[in-house]
């Protein structure tokens, strides 16, 4: 039973460009639709902000970019059955995410996917709004919990 399982610490950033939009990448893995933003593990010896920073480094291919607000709290999400086996060996039961919001400092030409091993196949700028509907469903309310978390950055 998954419910028994503990979560994965991990992060996940917020990256938005000058005009307020947010980063989202389609994930290499999947031949449907399945954006989402930069997120992953934090290791052992890591606090979450360094996390957030290697995160974006190795997903986006960029270091242009700085903190501008962390989430006051942790946020999680438990995978779907047919997944909960599969990721992470099996071993979580989803994640409990701390959430960073980041201003991108460079140009469009300063992203590049295949900087490390690629995780997204394409990426773009999202109005935030639009972003939960193109988040696989059960990611979405972690979405809506964040967007709602940073609005006031957001405006």
């Amino acid at each position: 039973m998954t419910g028994d399982l503990p979560y994965r610490p991990g992060v996940g950033v917020l990256l938005l460009n000058n005009q307020g939009n947010v980063f989202a990448g389609q994930r290499i893995d999947s031949a449907e639709p399945a954006w989402q933003m930069p997120q992953g593990g934090i290791d052992a010896d890591e606090v979450p902000a360094v996390a957030a920073r290697r995160e974006l480094r190795e997903e986006a291919g960029t270091d242009r970019f700085r903190i501008i607000a962390e989430s006051p709290d942790w946020f999680t999400y438990d995978l779907p059955s047919a997944l909960a086996g599969k990721v992470w060996r099996g071993r979580y039961r989803g994640q409990r995410q701390k959430w960073f919001a980041c201003r991108f400092l460079g140009q469009d030409r300063d992203i590049d996917l295949a900087a490390h091993h690629p995780e997204f196949s394409s990426w773009r700028w999202v109005p935030a709004a639009d972003l939960p509907a193109l988040i696989v469903p059960f990611k979405r309310p972690l979405y809506e919990a964040v967007l709602k978390a940073f609005a006031p950055i957001l405006v």
